[in-house]
């Protein structure tokens, strides 16, 4: 399944039905009166977040949603049928965003979340509503209320509790296979992850779901490379993994870069919880990665993990530290706290 984490939608809502007027016609009745009932409501669009669903691939092939109208109303005092609503079944972590893709209009974080898009029409009211005691014959009906037409941009933001950052190459997803079942792409060459990947992640007997992004490069917050779009699937972590590459021989700048890059992207995400490991540290002799050790340190102004991906040699000090990043998180901001924008 391709995945797609923005696309367009066009909405509509139903219009109501048009209320009747209409006088009752009965043989052994000689005043019959008027008898027209209301028109029936249009439908409504709503949108519901889903389990079982990681992309947004469904709404490439089918955009248009419109609900139908209401039924008008009937003689004999009928009213007209409401008509069904329109559901708009998106994965968990969906955003919904107005058309100038800034405006957040709801933002779907747990199973079973809905959300009212577009509200259908009401019914008009027939010519029974108006009979009164100095109008005992209306000829006049409502006629139903039109429906909201909307286009809308639905953004998919991945549910994860901690997300790998880096530059390409560094080996995020070479750890996210050693310490998950996830089995993403791995190859000597840059750009290898084009999608994100989730992978559920065993420590000590707890479980926590990491996210793989595409790597960043100088400049993807102008474009470069595969942009800085995919950072949105980490903004909801409570921690961020930074792997550097210890083979690199400019590990103080491949640092400082994606820095800069989260910072461009947003002030928020480059504020969160970040624990720093030097990776590949199977392939560096002794020296040089002391060296490289002490190097990063000063840049980073705390501790660095050491660590390997293809050996597991540091993975579970990493992975305890992870943890206890989200724990302390999860004390801070409570899991049923409602979203605000």
């Amino acid at each position: 399944m391709r995945f797609l984490d923005l696309t367009k939608v066009y909405i509509r809502s139903g219009s109501g039905g048009g209320g009747c007027v209409s006088f009752l016609r009965d043989k052994f009745v000689e005043y019959g009166g008027p008898d027209g009932g209301d028109g029936g409501n249009g439908g409504s669009v709503w949108a519901e977040a889903v389990e079982g669903l990681n992309t947004l691939i469904d709404f490439r092939y089918q955009q248009h949603f419109f609900a139908k109208s209401g039924q008008h109303g009937m003689g004999s005092q009928m009213t007209g049928a409401n008509a069904p609503e329109v559901v708009l079944r998106v994965p968990v972590g969906t955003e919904i965003l107005e058309e100038d893709e800034e405006t957040v209009v709801a933002d779907l974080t747990r199973p079973g979340q809905r959300v009212l898009l577009a509200r259908g029409g009401n019914g008009g009211f027939g010519n029974l509503h108006f009979k009164s005691s100095t109008n005992r014959a209306p000829a006049r009906a409502n006629p139903g209320q039109d429906g909201v037409e909307r286009t809308l941009w639905l953004r998919l933001k991945l549910i994860a509790d901690a997300g790998l950052l880096g530059l390409p190459n560094a080996g995020k997803s070479t750890f996210l296979a050693a310490v998950s079942n996830a089995r993403p792409k791995i190859a000597d060459y840059p750009f290898t992850t084009l999608y994100p990947n989730l992978g559920v992640v065993g420590i000590d007997g707890k479980e926590f779901v990491m996210a793989d992004i595409p790597g960043l490069i100088e400049g993807a917050s102008e474009g470069k490379g595969l942009g800085d779009l995919f950072l949105g699937h980490v903004e909801r972590c409570t921690v961020l993994l930074h792997l550097v590459d210890g083979t690199s021989s400019t590990i103080t700048k491949d640092y400082r870069t994606i820095l800069a890059e989260l910072a461009a992207y947003s002030p928020a995400l480059a504020a969160k919880p970040r624990i720093t490991a030097l990776n590949k540290i199977d392939a560096l002799d002794p020296k040089t990665l002391g060296s490289r050790r002490r190097s990063l340190e000063k840049v980073v102004e705390g501790p660095v993990f050491l660590m390997s991906g293809v050996s597991k040699a540091g993975v579970t000090e990493v992975l305890r530290a992870i943890w206890a990043q989200i724990v302390a998180g999860r004390a801070v901001v409570p899991e049923d706290a409602p979203w605000q924008p």
